[in-house]
């Protein structure tokens, strides 16, 4: 695959996973317990991990290919 369309991927990740941390916050506090494991344990790793890719992403992957060079 092109870079441009795993960042494209990696990106829309991150905006859908955004939006129940979103609802997370802004939920009547009643609401909350329903869906906040999910959120915690799913969402905001998964946002944060595809955050850090677009970030430091370029790094990693040179790393990671002078290691099997």
């Amino acid at each position: 695959m092109k870079d441009t369309t795993i960042r494209t991927i990696v990106r829309w990740v991150h905006l859908v996973c955004s939006i129940p941390i979103i609802g997370y916050i802004y939920s009547p506090f009643e609401a909350i317990p329903d869906y906040a494991p999910l959120t915690r344990f799913v969402f905001l790793p998964v946002m944060l991990l595809s955050g850090l890719w677009m970030w430091k992403g370029h790094l990693l992957r040179r790393l990671i290919s002078k290691r099997s060079a």
